[in-house]
């Protein structure tokens, strides 16, 4: 009988690190792999197009949680997804990144004694304000087979105790994505659709709650940004939540654009175009490094660092002063990196080689 895995999807950085993933598993019949969307994100712009883009199958299981605060959401992902595991009784659960979704999933799964295979374990940032922080610490306590995409991850998971064994470095999933993809996001419609005319242009995205919930400090970064945008002009996609704060603030005018949420073929388009990402994302502090597009965080620290030692990224904070210092930084020295250790591809392909030791099974056709 094949190793049934039951694999999460809940937001948008979920599917493009499932992609690659589920291709393979789906491929060797070794395996028997179950798409479960808690529906995290639930309109089109948010995962839907995502889907079409990726070449992800229809989900077997769609949990329809919709938004709400994070235990709200957290406690009805968990209640709507105990009774899908227990009537398909998977061999394993496995896990994508740090979302709630991530989290609420892992402890369904533990309390079941079914084990958890969390991708993209270790990341840290040290920050206990940010939600995501608490997510990835939960789920690596109780994860099972825990695959890491850079040295830091290692490192922290060591240094909290975890046996080494469970503990395998297998590269960064959503590059074999951006890799499988890049040449023909390039050829994306949007940067007509957008009238950008070959000039030097900056790609801004902003959804962390520390970043935008607040006012005074939504208002700092905007004021920064739009310093920025008197020198190179701005497209800034703009999140659900980041747009129903700005709306009140007046941004948008001038040489900085606000746009709706693009798909990931569009948003790679012009992400692969642009001369310089401002961001507090996670996933595109990583994809600007592979790129080799300089990236400015819009934090205080990143869980990625990585991308600071051997990429492109800056830490620029979230100060009007400290972004603007950051940005001549940039123009007046900007970082030539280099693409980290098995960030190639082809990571996907390890993570299968970690599951096929795990689960005793020989190797098959991937």
């Amino acid at each position: 009988m094949p190793i049934k895995l039951m694999c999460i999807a809940g937001a948008r950085p979920n599917f493009m690190k499932l992609a690659p993933l589920l291709a393979l598993l789906r491929r060797n019949p070794a395996f028997s792999a179950i798409l479960v969307h808690t529906g995290q994100h639930y309109d089109e712009k948010m995962s839907g197009q995502f889907f079409t883009d990726l070449g992800l199958p229809m989900p077997d299981f769609n949990l329809e949680v919709g938004s709400g605060s994070h235990a709200q959401q957290t406690a009805e992902i968990m209640k709507r997804f105990e009774p899908v595991v227990l009537a398909e009784k998977p061999d394993a659960v496995l896990v994508v990144g740090d979302v709630n979704s991530s989290m609420a999933c892992a402890l369904v799964a533990s309390k079941l004694q079914i084990p958890v295979i969390h991708v993209e374990a270790g990341l840290r940032s040290f920050d206990r304000a940010m939600p995501e922080e608490i997510n990835r610490v939960v789920t690596d306590a109780i994860a099972d087979v825990l695959l890491v995409t850079e040295e830091s991850g290692r490192l922290n998971l060591r240094a909290e105790g975890v046996p080494p064994e469970r503990i395998h470095l297998v590269g960064n999933i959503m590059i074999d994505s951006l890799r499988l993809h890049v040449e023909k996001a390039r050829h994306s419609g949007i940067l007509m659709r957008l009238g950008v005319n070959g000039e030097p242009f900056g790609l801004v995205t902003l959804h962390r709650p520390s970043n935008v919930d607040e006012p005074g400090q939504l208002t700092e970064i905007m004021e920064a940004l739009s310093s920025i945008a008197a020198e190179v002009p701005l497209y800034f996609p703009v999140h659900p939540r980041t747009r129903a704060r700005l709306d009140p603030l007046r941004f948008g005018a001038g040489p900085m654009r606000l746009i709706d949420p693009l798909g990931y073929l569009d948003f790679l388009c012009l992400m692969s175009h642009s001369s310089i990402v401002l961001t507090d994302s996670g996933g595109i502090q990583e994809e600007t490094t592979v790129l080799g597009i300089p990236c400015l965080t819009l934090r205080n620290n990143t869980e990625r660092p990585v991308t600071v030692e051997e990429g492109t990224n800056i830490v620029a904070g979230n100060s009007q002063d400290t972004i603007l210092a950051a940005w001549e930084q940039m123009k007046n020295a900007p970082k030539r990196g280099r693409i980290p250790q098995y960030w190639d591809g082809h990571a996907a392909q390890r993570c299968i080689s970690v599951l096929q030791s795990y689960f005793c099974v020989k190797e098959e056709l991937n």
